[in-house]
């Protein structure tokens, strides 16, 4: 069973916001997206008690102010956020991107695709993985 814990996404690009959000409409999430436009911004609101936590976090990794590996550095020592797990969505084919998210315990990496419909794909393997998983209570 899906949780209901919301999903936080963590992108600077406004476009590829509103397409994550267009893709979990269409394929029926119908859990809350809490946006952050940065590492910075996303470590605030996590370590904010006003908010619920999330049941995963949606990461970009190309951002100003704190990127993704950044945050992963900072969120992975972190008690209370460690154990959140994190799927990086990002535009970057790096394999030193890809090396550095994985050695700091991302659940996946996924490239965006430019194709509206391919990324539904990737929204939905996203999905599926968060909905079979067993994540510790």
């Amino acid at each position: 069973m899906r949780s209901t814990k919301p999903i936080l996404l963590v992108e600077d690009d406004q476009v590829d916001a509103m397409t994550v959000k267009r893709a979990l409409k269409e394929i029926n999430v119908t859990n809350r997206l809490d946006i952050t436009n940065n590492g910075e911004e996303a470590l605030a609101f996590l370590q904010n008690s006003d908010n619920e936590q999330p049941g995963i976090i949606l990461l970009d990794l190309n951002m100003p102010k704190m990127n993704g590996i950044e945050f992963l550095e900072i969120a992975k020592q972190d008690d209370d956020l460690k154990n959140i797990p994190v799927v990086v969505l990002t535009t970057s084919k790096e394999d030193q991107d890809k090396v550095d998210s994985f050695n700091l315990g991302v659940a996946g990496y996924m490239i965006k695709p430019v194709d509206y419909l391919k990324f539904v794909e990737v929204v939905k393997t996203i999905d599926l993985y968060w909905t079979l998983s067993e994540l510790p209570g």
